[in-house]
């Protein structure tokens, strides 16, 4: 064992000597390299290899372009070629340039040009590793015959040739072979083309003439105008809408001119055959970009600050045209009153008749329009004066009517509903500006509880709601108390209404006071419904017969009743009104009475459009009688209710072009019973529609609670009703009382304020 470890010593040990030896070669000396024979070999051939040669160019020149411009001259082609090239090789090389003409002069930048004629062709011999600008003056047999004379042109072989050609004669059909017309143009009695040709091709050239004429001498220019203008008077300038037509009769225009109004600037000139403009000297000058046009089409734009509410309309006068002619629009922006005085043959015109592309033009109300055709001893003027007043915004929501009623405690507590027929198209909420001590206790839109939004500048009481798309008129509602201050002995006192930002047509209020107080002395915004015409009152025991909508109690009068029912039978009848008694349009009326024929006053009947929610409602009057106008078509609900009596509901279609007037009977009942009939099956036209009443026994029921006073309408008595278990709060309201009524129209966001004098009695 002990020979096993000391042989395996000796051989860890002997390992790096080993190894440092296998890394430590012998180097060769210095100054000798050794290599085997084929990488000795390879070097010997790479350096008996010759050096790369550099590649000539493919060819020794390039002609980048040639211009040509030639004129015909009696029998002849004259003109001048403009070579643009390079030699690609350092020496000097030979350029061919043209053959198949005579050429008189040649030159290489400024300096003359020797040329050689090698097989026809003129060659010349130019220096290399710059580019050259050549240019050569030749000539061309012009051949003539009957009606034709024609040329060819051997096109140089380069990159792009270009050729402008003059000929006699205006409006020469010039035609070519091997190219294609760019431009062609008259000037100054000569026909004037640019073409592109085919490099290498010969071109042939020919036009129609029977000779070749001189240029002709230029004729005097001779137009017409008509200028139609739209003068916009704008809220700071003057802006003037040109629109020009001139037509050329004699000579070749190749510019306009026409004066610039005294003051005003020109912003913009634009037209087909408009090269360039300027204004030299009060003058603006329209260049023409092609000659021999006979008609050309401007659109000129001016303008100047105003100052004033006043201003002379400028009219645009051409220079040298033989006859001027023109239309003048008048527009304003804004809300204006705008008074135009025409002098100088000036013509005033309707409108409709002006020329369809000025009106195009115009952007704001169109105030007056006049025609012109300029003489040599008239001036045509026209005097603008206007009176400017602000604009206002756009409504987005109507209340055709506000129905305000208020009711006062004893302690000085009010309690006001107010119900706005409203007409919206996009409001989502109306503003209202709460008197101070004031809170909105519930609020609906179109019969269904909404909740009101409490903002950081007021109130907001909704005016749509999820799911509602008025499609008409509908209505909505709010309630709210104010705190009030408690009543003296004897005094003033002051109540008010909230601002809303929705204009009001009318509004009617009726404020109802405890029968304690004596009141007087009404002052304030609103006036009494009893100062209004008989045909205008609103709470008049009559009929509306126009003006302000309908109000409480009224109604339909006359309509005698012409039949009873049968004694002892408890009924309910339904007839449509004689056709003395007809309704006009969009109006629904009727006539109340109990089973002994008997009219029926102060009986309440609310009427609601199934579809819309919107409600009325009416009070029948001394004769029974009821009207409601301004309904639209469609499904209604009428509720007719009295003290003492059943409440009847009715189900009718109604139509607005054909109306219909009903009478409704009321069995003697207690107020919470209830009979609903459909309208549609009962209606006739003279004749009685009985239905009995399901009540066989025609027993003797205990009448309802009393009814409001006479003065009170059925507003008052709902209030009073939905005080009890309806509204959030308790409010012990008067329950006898009187009522005032107050009219005011035309209310737009604005407090609507009464103050009176009372007195305890």
């Amino acid at each position: 064992m002990k020979r096993i470890l000391s042989l395996f010593a000796i051989v860890v040990l002997a390992l790096p000597c080993h190894a440092q030896q296998m890394l430590e070669a012998p180097q060769p000396l210095p100054g000798n390299v050794t290599l085997s024979l084929d990488e000795y070999n390879r070097l010997l051939a790479l350096a008996n290899r010759p050096g790369k040669k550099t590649d000539a160019p493919p060819v020794p020149y390039v002609l980048k372009h040639a211009d040509l411009k030639f004129h015909v001259v009696n029998d002849g082609v004259i003109g001048s070629i403009q070579f643009d090239g390079e030699p690609l090789e350092a020496h000097a090389a030979k350029v061919p340039l043209a053959s198949g003409m005579t050429v008189f002069d040649a030159r290489h930048g400024a300096k003359p040009l020797p040329l050689l004629l090698e097989n026809g062709i003129h060659t010349a011999i130019l220096p290399g590793d710059s580019e050259f600008a050549v240019s050569l003056d030749a000539g061309l047999p012009l051949s003539i015959e009957t009606g034709r004379a024609s040329f060819s042109l051997p096109v140089p072989s380069a990159g792009n040739v270009r050729i402008t050609l003059t000929v006699p004669g205006e409006r020469t059909n010039v035609q070519l072979n091997h190219g294609i017309i760019t431009h062609r143009a008259s000037v100054n009695g000569n026909t004037e083309i640019e073409a592109t040709l085919v490099p290498g091709q010969t071109a042939s050239v020919w036009w129609n003439t029977r000779e070749v004429v001189a240029p002709a001498v230029p004729r005097e220019v001779r137009f017409l105008s008509e200028v139609k203008s739209l003068i916009s008077v704008a809220e700071s300038d003057l802006q003037v809408a040109a629109l020009v037509d001139l037509n050329v009769l004699q000579g070749e225009a190749d510019q306009f001119s026409v004066p610039v109004p005294e003051g005003f600037e020109v912003t913009a000139v634009n037209g087909a055959s408009l090269e360039s403009s300027e204004v030299q000297n009060g003058v603006l000058l329209l260049k023409i970009a092609g000659h021999g046009a006979a008609t050309h089409q401007f659109l000129i734009s001016l303008e100047r600050p105003l100052h004033d509410a006043n201003a002379a309309a400028p009219i645009l006068a051409f220079k040298g045209a033989q006859r001027e002619t023109g239309e003048i629009l008048v527009e304003g922006q804004g809300t204006l009153e705008l008074t135009a005085k025409e002098s100088g043959g000036l013509k005033r015109l309707d409108i409709k008749e002006v020329n369809p592309y000025l009106r195009a033009l115009s952007r704001y109300s169109l105030q007056a329009a006049f025609r012109y055709h300029r003489q040599p001893a008239e001036s045509p003027a026209l005097a603008l004066e206007w009176t400017r007043f602000p604009d206002s915004s756009v409504l987005a929501a109507i209340a055709e009517r506000a129905t305000v009623t208020t009711l006062v405690t004893s302690e000085g507590k009010s309690l006001t509903e107010v119900k706005l027929t409203i007409k919206n198209q996009a409001q989502p909420f109306l503003k209202v500006e709460l008197p101070a001590g004031a809170t909105i206790l519930t609020a609906e839109v179109a019969g269904e509880k909404v909740k009101p939004v409490q903002g950081a500048d007021g109130n907001r009481v909704p005016l749509l709601r999820t799911g509602f798309r008025p499609a008409g008129a509908y209505t909505v509602s709010f309630v709210f108390l104010h705190s009030g201050a408690p009543f003296a002995k004897k005094g003033d006192s002051d109540i008010s209404l909230p601002k809303m930002d929705v204009p009001i047509n009318v509004l009617e209020w009726e404020l109802f006071l405890p029968d304690r107080f004596k009141v007087r002395a009404f002052t304030g915004d609103a006036m009494s419904a009893s100062l209004l015409p008989a045909e205008y009152q609103l709470y008049s025991d009559g009929l509306t017969r126009g003006g302000i909508g309908t109000g409480y109690g009224s109604g339909v009068a006359g309509g005698v009743v012409s039949g009873l029912p049968e004694n002892g039978r408890n009924t309910m009848a339904l007839m449509s009104l004689a056709p003395g008694v007809a309704l006009a349009q969009g109006q629904l009326g009727g006539y109340v009475f109990d089973p002994t024929g008997a009219a029926i006053p102060n009986a309440h009947l609310q009427i609601q459009n199934l579809a819309t929610g919107a409600s009325w409602s009416a009070i029948s009057t001394a004769d029974g009688s009821w009207r409601i106008i301004g309904l639209p078509s469609g499904r209604y609900q009428v509720t007719a209710t009295a003290s003492g009596f059943k409440n009847t509901v009715l189900n009718l279609s109604y139509d607005a072009a054909n109306p219909h007037a009903y009478r409704v009977g009321l069995n003697v009942g207690a107020t919470s019973d209830s009979v609903t009939f459909e309208a549609s099956a009962m209606e006739m036209n003279t004749e009685w529609s009985t239905i009995p009443s399901k009540d066989k026994k025609h027993k003797k029921e205990l009448p309802a609670a009393p009814p409001p006073p006479p003065t009170a309408s059925a507003n008052v008595f709902n209030l009073q009703q939905r005080v009890a278990g309806v509204l959030p709060v308790a409010v012990d309201v008067p329950r006898a009382g009187t009522s005032y009524r107050f009219i005011r129209p035309l209310v737009v966001n604005e407090e609507t304020k009464l103050n009176f004098t009372y007195k305890s009695k």
